[in-house]
């Protein structure tokens, strides 16, 4: 097998392991929802309701496409798809696993290692805040608009936090590569005591302002509870998707829990050593190096599985914040956390070296 056959079908299970989890965490939030309110939850379609977002996607597909006559309809359609590309995108930087050995060939199980893959997923990131300023404007109602742009005020702020977070992460490992970042999580004893945890040396136990910071980022640019003022869905206008139905409403929906997995891959990749176990060193030593490359994908998505059910508990947990609670937190809190945390990174690399 050459390297383009390997990447276009890596391409292709990405694409549909996306789109599957991204389909079953809407199955999962309601199962969520229901434990937590004692209720039973999806059981109809399906045994525990697990062909649920099926139906769900075919109501999506088969329910009236209606646009507003005053809307602007290149823009209206834009919207949802460039929300829904942008979060499809982010995953190919992203090494979901250590390298598979085919036929005598080893294989990166990442779509496109490149130098910047920090900055490339904060770029594309950026990018997503034009897919719901434009179908907010281009839908031609107020309510909209004004949703729309609370969201991309809200977006814009949690960006600084999220990348001044991101700093001390680059400042430690010397490289915007997500591959080298997952790497230098591999190899080395955590704090220097325990040199029998290979694979556990992961950034949490050095970072952990730095974590919190990034993660309640996460959950304002996912506009998930707390933060989920751009959409409100408990009220009767739901912000810029107002005007929305059928399956430019479902791209929207469908991107946002996209958007989810691949936050939380990417902080497992920040945080959490990214396919990286403990003893995955010996695994490659003794059962090869397809084996730990079958156990690094498995505990990569196990990791980034249980990211997804810690937003969802948090979503039924906490109460939505008030816009100026909102916009305290992120400026007045967050900001000048991730500063202090950079300064202090700082201080300890100049005095102790890496």
């Amino acid at each position: 097998m050459d390297l383009l056959t390997f990447k276009l079908i890596l391409v292709l299970a990405l694409f549909l392991l996306s789109l599957t989890i991204a389909a079953y965490s809407t199955w999962a939030e309601r199962k969520v929802a229901s434990i937590m309110q004692d209720r039973i939850g999806p059981n109809r379609a399906g045994p525990f309701g697990l062909l649920q977002p099926l139906a769900d996607g075919g109501k999506f597909f088969f329910k009236e496409d209606f646009t507003p006559a005053n809307a602007e309809k290149f823009l209206f359609v834009l919207g949802p798809a460039l929300v829904m590309f942008i979060s499809l995108i982010t995953g190919a930087v992203i090494p979901w696993g250590k390298s598979l050995n085919i036929a005598g060939t080893s294989f990166d199980l990442q779509v496109a290692n490149i130098d910047v893959g920090v900055l490339f997923i904060i770029g594309m990131a950026s990018i997503g805040v034009y897919g719901i300023m434009i179908g907010g404007w281009a839908s031609n109602n107020k309510y909209s608009l004004l949703g729309a742009i609370r969201a991309s005020s809200q977006m814009i702020s949690y960006e600084l936090a999220m990348g001044l977070a991101l700093l001390s992460i680059i400042m430690m490992t010397g490289s915007l590569d997500l591959k080298e970042i997952t790497e230098s999580q591999t190899t080395g004893n955590l704090w220097g005591v325990i040199p029998w945890v290979s694979g556990l040396n992961w950034n949490i136990f050095y970072q952990p302002i730095a974590f919190l910071v990034f993660f309640t980022a996460a959950l304002a640019e996912t506009n998930r509870h707390p933060f989920d003022l751009p959409e409100c869905e408990s009220e009767l206008v739901t912000g810029y998707s107002t005007e929305y139905s059928s399956m430019k409403l479902g791209l929207y929906m469908f991107g946002e829990y996209v958007n989810m997995f691949i936050s939380n891959a990417f902080m497992v990749v920040l945080f959490f050593g990214g396919y990286n176990y403990p003893g995955i060193e010996w695994v490659t030593q003794n059962w090869g190096e397809n084996a730990a490359g079958i156990l690094s994908i498995v505990a990569f998505l196990t990791k980034t599985v249980i990211g997804i059910l810690i937003f969802m508990w948090i979503r039924w947990t906490l109460p939505r914040f008030r816009y100026d609670q909102l916009m305290h937190l992120g400026w007045k809190t967050l900001i000048p956390m991730a500063l202090v945390n950079l300064l202090i990174t700082g201080a300890v690399i100049l005095a102790f070296g890496n």
